[in-house]
């Protein structure tokens, strides 16, 4: 039954993306966290971090080449930033949500228990070992699709979204001429499993409030709520 139930989270999975798997278990293993291979006391080269080394190295090439095409005139060290703002953990992470992809990756219960669904770090590595899978199963021009489809799509929506804390800053300073600074509310859990809540403030005024399992990540999500409050007031 067990062997059942993953053959239909995995079709179903092949669905959301649009991609039907030659090896079907190149995605399994893309989606396997170490702390479920661990627990089943599975090979160690059974989990996705292989496959995460891999489609690391795909997604920079097809978004160095994607920016390289889209910017003809912006230096390299330009480039370069914007790579790595566009390719960060946080963004991916984004992406990976996009896609639920937290509801396919096989987890241990340890993790599973104390938010490993949600947690930045796993959701971006198992959307690049899957990038690495799809690359190993159909080849360059799939795995290019793949990115271009779910990770350099809307790209202004999410680079409001890794770019937050910059675009909020700039608005306050050039708008509103006040000093912009985030305040924690809130921290709470146990630290293997934090919640951090911040607002946003300029001068003493309250913006929007975030979350995060990091304080870096609630003031992000705070200033991206927070822009898009401004923006409808400056309409």
């Amino acid at each position: 039954m067990a062997e059942l139930s993953t053959k239909k989270l995995l079709a179903e999975f092949e669905q959301k993306i649009d991609y039907a798997f030659t090896e079907p278990g190149l995605l399994r293993q893309a989606l396997t966290h170490s702390s479920f291979a661990n627990e089943k006391r599975l090979s160690k080269l059974a989990n996705n971090e292989r496959l995460e080394f891999l489609g690391d190295a795909v997604l920079e090439l097809t978004t160095s080449e994607w920016l390289f095409e889209k910017h003809p005139k912006m230096p390299e060290g330009d480039l370069t930033k914007l790579r790595a703002s566009m390719v960060c953990e946080q963004t991916l992470a984004l992406c990976a949500r996009e896609l639920h992809l937290g509801n396919y990756v096989f987890l241990g219960k340890g993790e599973d228990t104390t938010g490993g669904r949600d947690r930045d770090s796993i959701l971006s590595d198992a959307l690049e070992s899957i990038i690495g899978a799809i690359y190993l199963d159909g080849g360059f021009a799939n795995a290019k699709e793949f990115i271009s489809n779910y990770i350099l799509s809307d790209i202004e929506h999410k680079k409001l979204f890794y770019d937050s804390k910059t675009i909020l800053q700039e608005i306050v300073q050039s708008e509103y001429k006040k000093h912009l600074s985030y305040e924690l509310l809130q921290e709470t859990g146990p630290d293997h499993n934090k919640k951090f809540t911040v607002v946003a403030k300029m001068d003493e005024e309250s913006l929007e409030i975030g979350t995060g399992r990091t304080k870096k990540a609630a003031e992000q999500e705070a200033a991206y709520r927070s822009i898009l409050q401004l923006r409808k007031l400056l309409k």
